[in-house]
């Protein structure tokens, strides 16, 4: 050990571990030991980061003696029992569950966007917002550094990995029954064909779009639009923002899209708010439709940027902007922003461990 900080990755075996093993085998390296930790049936596991095969460890309360950071890779129902577990055993912890959403002592943190939020965090624990809120805060947030948001209407196409690994095996299998046949002519005949087999989702996924993610919340809203809400709100330090979400499934494997129309305290200018995204860090500008210019989720998956096209002002208002954007939900939608954060905590380079009282955690 050459005392640089101990990271303990949570729900290493599952789809969002398994990406925050990849980017943290592709970022430079600031960690000591970097301890992987399952459910008790995937103990004993070897798995691959920063080119060398490491055992997972079954999660306990000792194994996170000695981990000064700790990811959480997990359902929301595993970090709301173990973060906590984690945090009284030394290590900051951070989670991109939303089980912590609705808490006012843990900073929901989007490192592009607000830092600083780092700073306090009296539980031990911060989190990571959800992937669709993902997908589009970073460049949210440098156009309302500019021109201060005001109100947002926003519309999330949601990509199968979104509901984990049951979501991209029920598009890959309604896909393969669907492929080669006339299915999706006929009222009906689609959803008789699938029959009961449509996984996570209410509805038949292939040749076709949902008008629904996550479980159902009062007056017609689901939890993931009231999530999107809440946590737009909380990284930009709005807590009155008008916000309106409707999310709706989309025959994707793996990145999220969505349509925003963002209204400003002041008249916008499009070459300023061009500016403006093709200078934010973390942003990538892809807009010239009559070029046929413009982001999809083909291009940008396993990218790391939130990538935006379609920048217009709106028609009958000079203080809104509509734009679209796309992020890979498995990388900055997911591991990537909690990787972020974990090495804010631990110090630009690394260095003594970090914790919340420790020295390690450089200017935080």
């Amino acid at each position: 050990m050459t005392g640089r900080p101990t990271l303990a990755v949570v729900g290493a075996t599952g789809a969002v571990g398994t990406v925050m093993l990849r980017i943290l085998s592709e970022r430079a390296d600031i960690w000591g030991e970097i301890r992987l930790i399952a459910s008790a049936r995937s103990a004993g596991r070897k798995l691959t980061v920063r080119g060398a095969q490491v055992e997972v460890t079954a999660l306990s309360e000792d194994a996170f003696d000695g981990a000064d950071i700790a990811l959480f890779g997990v359902p929301g129902e595993v970090a709301a029992a173990w973060a906590p577990v984690a945090a009284a055993r030394g290590a900051v912890v951070v989670d991109g569950s939303g089980a912590f959403l609705a808490d006012a002592d843990v900073p929901l943190v989007v490192p592009e966007v607000n830092p600083h939020a780092l700073r306090s965090r009296p539980r031990g624990i911060v989190a990571s917002p959800g992937s669709a809120t993902l997908t589009m805060i970073v460049a949210l947030g440098a156009l309302h550094a500019e021109y201060g948001l005001r109100e947002l209407v926003v519309s999330s196409y949601e990509a199968a990995s979104g509901a984990g690994r049951a979501g991209v095996d029920t598009l890959r299998a309604q896909l393969a029954l669907v492929a080669g046949t006339e299915l999706g002519t006929q009222p009906g005949d689609l959803r008789r064909a699938v029959g009961d087999a449509t996984g996570p989702f209410p509805e038949p996924v292939a040749l076709n779009v949902v008008p629904w993610a996550g479980p159902p919340r009062a007056d017609g809203w689901s939890a993931r639009e009231l999530a999107v809400r809440e946590e737009t709100r909380k990284v930009l330090g709005l807590a009155a923002l008008p916000v309106a979400v409707t999310c709706v499934q989309v025959p994707v494997v793996t990145t999220h899209s969505l349509t925003v129309h963002a209204r400003f305290q002041r008249e916008v200018a499009v070459d300023g708010a061009r500016e403006i995204l093709a200078t934010a860090p973390g942003v990538v500008l892809c807009d010239d439709p009559a070029a046929g210019e413009f982001p999809t989720p083909a291009d940008v998956v396993g990218t790391d940027p939130t990538w935006v096209g379609r920048l217009r002002r709106a028609l009958d208002d000079p203080a809104a902007l509509e734009f679209f954007v796309c992020g890979d939900n498995l990388r900055k939608g997911a591991a990537l922003n909690c990787v972020q954060i974990a090495e804010l905590l631990a110090g630009p380079a690394g260095g003594e461990p970090a914790g919340a009282d420790r020295p390690g955690v450089t200017g935080l």
